[in-house]
């Protein structure tokens, strides 16, 4: 057996934030893949400005380096499992993984969920400990605990002696023991090329290339990114394409992309062990085998994770509709909702009996709200139903999907996190107290539960806990109501602008979400009311003017800080009657019913129902 020993297939994964992409930046720097005089940004590998803004990888992106004329293809990977779609095929791309941890942190939610996809594709491990320069790393209780969680996923015996290398790489420093730190990268190199697989060089078979990731060009239009699992492949070839469904089509490839650094070059050829970039197959899949007319022979079709979340995106029907966005119509909406299913295999849009309304279902809140975040940058106004869960029928059995959740917390807020975790259908799993005043539980909590507790637990824990969660399983469904609001909401009864006299009225009533001047219509959200009933308030009141001169006249006004609510917490705030309206400029809280009236009769007519 013949292997391709200039190359080798990577895919690294960690947890959120144990910074992956900053180490992807030294390796490609102490590579000498660029130019001594190029400039690349930092997080190079983040390119959206959303990932950027947040510090989170949301797509998987390859990027090629060359090490003593050995081309190593890293693929960077989401750490949420909101892109566990991309995780997992990304895993059947590789031949080895790097495993980065964090040495203060240690495994986290996630390093659990992206290790157990590698460790079922029979990947070969390397693990990087990093920020091992931070303030009270733990490099020997990490290095145990990643073992613990390597039997615990059922690793075999091979895998679990794995290798250990040491870094900072935010300081550009590596070394095989914590306390040997060389500013070089040399020691990560080493240990890839010493442990992970080359590919086996299967060249003169017949071709198999499996497509694992989709881009888009307004050029070439579609892109398939994979790897070729056999034979070559060349730019002009005449192939057959292998569908999902068991049809073929004839094609003929256009353009053949491979990478070197952060760039995609056109190249004339690829073999086996290759990971490159085809054009020319326009409606081209995720999953689908490319192989040559003669010789048809499809690979395992990917498995794509199922959406568990869904909303219904509207057309935007608000008295400020229009104002603020340039898109507003069901045409260009749903144009915009069909071009994000081009490149993303995890979304699924349906329409409904109405022309204005979708349903957009994704793996979870943070997938669906970087699709609206990134829809109203782009001029988009829209309106978003309350988020619900999507339940599964399994074998004759209503199921709906369960998060393992993972809190890290200060001791003293320990009780009331799982007070408010129980009253949500959760499950205490496990409990580890670190002895430094911080204590980790874990948690199995119904999906639901979880829609809108990310803001209760942070005013819990004073803004000192740390929650992750990501999907564990479908289970049947949880009896009784799961987690939603408790309290009510403040409704404006009139347009106008917000008062400073309107507001502070209202004060002792619940916590305010408008600024004074904020322009309102009747109907829309300017508060959280402290009772759990809704009530219409006139937040727009002036104070009248008199010629009697109050005593306290020289007092100045003074009105409480306003909650402003990003687009996540708005979705998750949401109750059944009620809408988020999202233009590029605004987020506002509505009430389905915007009059006052009908909306009293319409809740009577529910309450008798």
């Amino acid at each position: 057996m013949q292997l391709r020993e200039d190359i080798r297939n990577i895919a690294i994964i960690a947890h959120v934030d144990h910074g992956k992409t900053t180490l992807v930046d030294q390796l490609l720097k102490y590579s000498g893949t660029f130019r001594e005089n190029e400039q690349v940004d930092e997080r190079a590998m983040d390119n959206n400005d959303i990932e950027r803004e947040r510090g989170i990888t949301i797509l998987a992106k390859n990027t090629a380096i060359k090490y003593n004329d050995i081309a190593i293809n890293i693929l960077d990977t989401p750490g949420h499992a909101d892109f566990g779609g991309e995780v997992e095929r990304i895993m059947k791309m590789v031949d080895g993984v790097l495993l980065v941890v964090d040495a203060y942190e240690g495994c986290m939610p996630q390093t659990r969920f992206v290790l157990k996809k590698a460790l079922e594709q029979r990947l070969t491990p390397v693990v990087v400990l990093n920020k091992i320069d931070r303030p009270g790393a733990r490099p020997n209780e990490v290095i145990d605990e990643v073992l613990d969680l390597f039997i615990e996923l059922g690793a075999d015996d091979e895998q679990l002696e794995f290798p250990v290398v040491y870094a900072s790489a935010l300081n550009g420093t590596s070394g095989d023991e914590p306390e040997e730190q060389k500013e070089t990268m040399d020691p990560v190199f080493k240990t890839i090329l010493e442990n992970i697989p080359a590919p086996v060089d299967t060249s003169d078979d017949p071709l198999q290339f499996q497509v694992a990731m989709l881009d888009y060009n307004d050029y070439v239009g579609r892109i398939g990114v994979g790897r070729v699992f056999r034979g070559k492949i060349k730019a002009g070839q005449q192939v057959v394409l292998m569908r999902e469904d068991g049809t073929q089509k004839v094609s003929r490839i256009s353009k053949l992309f491979g990478f070197i650094g952060l760039k995609r070059i056109e190249i004339e050829e690829a073999k086996a062990g290759d990971i490159v970039a085809v054009a020319g197959l326009e409606d081209i899949n995720v999953g689908e085998t490319i192989c040559p007319q003669d010789h048809p022979e499809a690979l395992p079709f990917l498995r794509i994770d199922e959406p568990t979340l869904q909303m219904t995106f509207l057309v935007n029907n608000s008295p400020f509709a229009g104002k603020e966005g340039k898109y507003l119509t069901s045409r260009r909406i749903e144009e915009r909702l069909m071009k994000q299913l081009e490149t993303d295999v995890s979304l699924r849009v349906d329409p409904t009996d109405s022309p204005d309304a979708w349903v957009v279902s994704g793996r979870g809140e943070l997938h669906l709200s970087i699709l609206i975040e990134n829809m109203r940058r782009e001029g988009y106004e829209l309106q978003l139903s309350k988020p619900q869960v999507i339940i599964k029928e399994i074998d004759g059995q209503k199921c709906e999907p369960i998060e393992r959740v993972q809190v890290d917390v200060p001791e003293e807020y320990t009780g009331g996190v799982m007070e408010s975790l129980g009253a949500r259908k959760g499950e205490m799993i496990d409990m580890v107290n670190h002895g430094n005043g911080q204590v980790r539980i874990d948690f199995k909590v119904p999906s639901r539960g979880l829609i809108g507790y990310t803001t209760e637990f942070m005013s819990q824990t004073r803004g000192y806990g740390i929650l992750n969660h990501t999907f564990e399983a479908y289970e049947p469904v949880v009896k009784g109501q799961v987690g939603g609001r408790s309290k009510g909401v403040l409704v404006g009864l009139e347009n106008g602008k917000a008062s400073t006299y309107g507001i502070m009225q209202l004060e002792d009533r619940g916590v305010i979400f408008v600024e004074p001047g904020t322009e309102l219509y009747a109907g829309m959200i300017v508060g959280e009311h402290n009772r759990d009933n809704d009530l219409t308030v006139n937040i727009t009141k002036e104070k009248h003017l008199t010629n009697v001169r109050s005593a306290n006249k020289d007092q100045t006004s003074t009105i409480r800080k306003t909650r402003v609510m990003s687009l996540e917490e708005a979705i998750e705030y949401l109750n059944d009657d009620e809408y988020c309206e999202v233009t590029p400029e605004s987020i506002r809280l509505r009430k389905k019913i915007l009059n006052k009236n009908e909306r009293e009769k319409a809740s009577k007519k529910t309450n008798i129902g």
